[in-house]
């Protein structure tokens, strides 16, 4: 279980040298003394395209490493972390969803849930049925998903990425491709689930926010 995440002066490698340049020097998550997201607050960070809020979700989800400063997990530094360790961490305390969303084209909407789910048995079928009911999506369970539209496609990640336990639900622009309703629909569903696990949640956003109504807002 992870209780809180903080960053000290955290900064992607890439930014090394611009230390005291916009949009490094203005933002509030990069080279900051110490930021703390805890659980269960929800926090959206808003971000203008290239500044690293992909990066900042690899780097907690321990993708990534190629950053200067500091990354703990209830006081720990991760840097110690074994492989064993993040893969345990991405099985009961981390949930991911990617910008690019990473579905498998060939499988229909409900197959590549379910290519998750039966590593964690987290759903029943009938439950996923009824999450897709939710996002609008029944009719497309099994349709493949190259044939699904963006929006449809990143509805599908939304609820593959809850398919699991996790303390911190991270979302990298979860609702870049929805239009009001589905971006109020999925943001209702997110909602819930974080609650119902007292989880927190961290999306990115550049522009089409996630249409929660209690969460901290931090500018990238």
């Amino acid at each position: 279980m992870i209780s809180t995440i903080t960053l000290r002066r955290l900064l992607p490698q890439v930014f090394r040298g611009s230390e005291h340049e916009p949009p490094v020097c203005h933002s509030e998550v990069w080279m900051r003394d110490e930021v703390t997201f805890r659980r269960p607050d929800t926090y959206i960070i808003e971000a203008e395209s290239g500044t690293g809020k992909s990066s900042l979700c690899s780097f907690i989800y321990g993708a990534r490493t190629d950053y200067d400063g500091q990354l703990l997990f209830d006081g720990e530094p991760v840097s110690g972390y074994s492989i064993e360790r993040w893969c345990a961490l991405r099985r009961e305390a981390l949930a991911y969803l990617p910008q690019e969303m990473r579905l498998f084209p060939e499988l229909t909407a409900l197959d590549n849930i379910m290519v998750k789910n039966r590593l964690t048995s987290h759903y029943t079928e009938a439950e996923i049925l009824t999450l897709l009911d939710r996002l609008e999506l029944r009719h497309k369970a099994h349709s493949p998903a190259a044939q699904l539209s963006i929006g449809q496609q990143q509805r599908v990640a939304i609820i593959r990425a809850l398919c699991q336990p996790f303390d911190f639900l991270l979302v990298d622009e979860p609702v870049s491709h929805l239009d009001a309703r589905n971006n109020t629909a999925v943001a209702t569903l997110i909602a819930e689930e974080a609650a119902a696990r007292g989880a927190s949640v961290i999306a990115t956003s550049v522009g089409n926010k996630l249409s929660l109504t209690d969460y901290t807002l931090l500018h990238l």
